[in-house]
């Protein structure tokens, strides 16, 4: 039996650890933790400088994770991503080279500088877990997690991802610039070590990773909280300032988020904040605004707030 209470202490080893790295994005870098615990991949979506991939880097290096960092270009080929067959000199017969996809966490960075050709090759690795190449199917490694990057700003030269492949990220988060005192302490703490980066240490690996989601699976929702889920999400799609609300997939990343958040703060129930501190981070990136109320400065964000004020959160009690 997988117990939740054993996911907290775990995972702010984990946090502590990723903070030496990354100073001050303690909460960016649980909402990675969130996505990767509970079985999903994460858009980190900021302008460049701000550690998007150190965050990545760095969760990979305290779990014992085998990273792979994939630089997206114009000319990358999907086969530059799944592998392809090659011949095996020695057998003088073809065999399958496997491609960065075939790692515990990947790192697509500037994902939307990728062709959709080849943005449509992680489709199959992120919602089945496999590769298909020549008509052979590959299974990936376990765990497995998504982490792509892009730049919201710079739109010269990139490819927007398609609604179907940013429904695949569970969580959409930002990073942001750090407050004074967070810059500071990265400023000291970097010429005191007198290297670019500091050595961080293993607080898991890939079995303890797969117990943690265990256990995550192992988080009670009462039936109050998933019809909550459910009423917060049909709020978006009676919205008149949207082309399009959030799917079904949109309910079960928000739950799914959810008791991943419940896990990280000790509990193995899920309470109504969990629900409402996911539901921007798992939803916003799921909603399609009319490109009038866009232009005049209406965000995803601020129609999920206004969705959470008219749901009533249900009173619960822990089981």
């Amino acid at each position: 039996m997988h117990d939740p209470g054993t996911v907290r202490p775990r995972a702010e080893e984990v946090l502590d650890e990723v903070e030496r790295a990354v100073v001050g994005k303690r909460e960016v870098a649980r909402g990675l933790l969130v996505a990767l615990l509970a079985g999903g991949h994460a858009l980190l979506e900021d302008v460049p400088g701000v550690a998007k991939t150190q965050l990545a880097r760095s969760l990979a290096t305290v779990c014992g994770l085998r990273l792979s960092r994939i630089q997206m270009t114009p000319d990358l080929l999907p086969s530059d991503l799944t592998g392809s067959m090659v011949l095996d000199p020695e057998h003088g017969r073809p065999r399958f080279q496997p491609g960065p996809l075939h790692a515990n966490l990947v790192l697509a960075d500037e994902v939307n500088r990728a062709p959709p050709k080849t943005q449509s090759a992680l489709l199959e690795a992120m919602q089945e877990g496999q590769v298909t190449v020549e008509g052979e199917t590959h299974p990936l490694p376990r765990p497995f997690c998504v982490i792509a990057t892009q730049n919201p700003v710079e739109s010269e030269g990139t490819y927007p991802l398609p609604e179907a492949q940013l429904d695949r990220f569970l969580l959409r988060l930002s990073v942001g610039y750090p407050d004074r005192e967070a810059e500071t302490t990265m400023l000291t703490e970097r010429v005191a070590r007198r290297r670019p980066e500091p050595d961080l240490a293993g607080v898991l690996d890939g079995e303890g990773v797969l117990g943690l989601q265990a256990a995550v699976e192992h988080v009670h929702v009462d039936a109050t909280i998933a019809g909550y889920v459910v009423d917060l999400v049909a709020a978006t799609r009676d919205r008149e300032e949207l082309l399009l609300g959030a799917s079904p997939r949109g309910s079960l990343a928000a739950l799914q988020a959810a008791r991943a958040t419940a896990a990280l703060a000790g509990r193995d129930f899920v309470l109504p904040e969990d629900v409402q501190e996911v539901l921007v981070p798992a939803l916003g990136h799921r909603l399609a605004i009319r490109p009038d109320r866009w232009v005049r400065g209406l965000r995803a964000e601020r129609v999920l707030e206004r969705c959470r004020e008219l749901v009533p959160a249900p009173v619960t009690e822990a089981p």
